[in-house]
């Protein structure tokens, strides 16, 4: 869609639905969130931005909600039609803009964090890169880092372990993952998530990365038949940021509040979830555990090991890392070595 047409598509679609406002004196948002099908937009953004952040503001913040799928957005321009002012608060995932902030990139390196502990603090780590770039990219103001489930490995054929990749066709969730999975020896693919199963039934691909919910939403489990819980494609954080001159039009009360509530209220709750979610999508996936999301399939958990951890954090210290180093500027390479170092043992030289 070119920029002129969604930009009369967004406005009609936000006017129609700010036009029956409850109260005259309501500050209007126009809000477009991530993915409509995932649990991050169905569970926390949708009830956020429709309730409780209207309750909290005493009706004096109204939202309309929508979101980039549903709007007819690539995923990859959110961030620049936010910052063209075409809505007032944008989210997508940080693999989706790296062409556009590199920067970005550093929150989901494969393996930096292998559980939702280690996940949340480097999230939190990251803050100030993620601040930083939003502002200069951008123009615009960083609310809140969120993620989906970890990326981990579905796969049509028998595997045992992250070697058993090598020579595999696998489509990755991002380019570090891409990186990742080339270090293995694996081919490395790039294809819409939506293309997946039919590439997989095909047999154009073997494996497939993505969020372990997702899959199961999305129906992997009919095609894939092992499951490997590594999350080599990181944490799929998405990011919520508002455009910075609607930002600067607000009242420091509306300011303290959205703030507040999207770090504090927002993504907290999912990170608070963040473990329960990925445990349901691997239980819902292998049948190993309750499902609480429908029906159970019965894909083949792998075992990981140690020596998959070793290989996974030596590609990510060798390569990866150095990588992304390359990519970014000398004051973000000064802010990881400050604030994200410490919690990972790996610095930049």
């Amino acid at each position: 869609m070119k920029p002129s047409t969604l930009a009369t598509a967004c406005a009609l679609a936000f006017s129609a639905g700010l036009a029956f406002s409850t109260s005259a004196q309501a500050q209007p948002i126009s809000v477009v969130g991530s993915w409509s099908s995932v649990s991050l937009h169905k569970d926390y953004e949708l009830p956020f931005w429709t309730e409780t952040l209207p309750e909290a503001s005493d009706d004096r913040l109204e939202v309309q909600l929508s979101s980039f799928d549903q709007m007819g957005i690539n995923s990859a321009d959110v961030f620049r039609y936010l910052s063209d002012g075409l809505f007032d608060i944008g989210v997508t995932l940080s693999d989706y803009v790296v062409s556009d902030a590199p920067e970005l990139e550093g929150l989901d390196l494969p393996m930096l964090a292998v559980d939702p502990i280690q996940a949340e603090k480097v999230s939190e780590a990251f803050w100030p890169i993620v601040e930083r770039t939003m502002q200069s990219r951008y123009g615009a103001k960083l609310l809140a880092i969120a993620p989906n489930t970890p990326q981990v490995v579905f796969c049509n054929t028998p595997i045992s372990g992250l070697s058993d990749l090598r020579n595999r066709s696998v489509r990755a969730s991002g380019r570090s993952t891409a990186e990742f999975l080339d270090a293995l020896g694996a081919r490395s693919e790039v294809m819409d998530f939506s293309e997946v199963p039919g590439a997989m039934e095909r047999g154009v691909i073997d494996c497939a990365v993505t969020g372990s919910l997702s899959g199961y939403n999305a129906g992997w489990y009919d095609v894939a038949t092992h499951l490997l819980p590594l999350p080599i494609g990181g944490w799929d954080h998405a990011i919520t940021a508002a455009n910075g001159d609607f930002w600067s039009g607000l009242s420091t009360e509306d300011q303290t509040l959205i703030a507040t509530q999207a770090r504090d209220v927002f993504a907290h709750g999912v990170w608070s979830n963040i473990a329960d979610s990925a445990e349901q999508g691997i239980a819902c996936l292998t049948g190993e555990g309750e499902c609480r999301a429908g029906s159970p399939a019965s894909m083949t958990l792998v075992a990981t090991d140690e020596a998959d951890l070793e290989t996974a954090k030596e590609i990510l210290s060798t390569k990866l890392l150095p990588a992304w180093a390359s990519r970014v500027d000398a004051d973000t390479r000064a802010l990881y070595n400050q604030h994200v170092a410490p919690l990972t043992g790996l610095s930049i030289d």
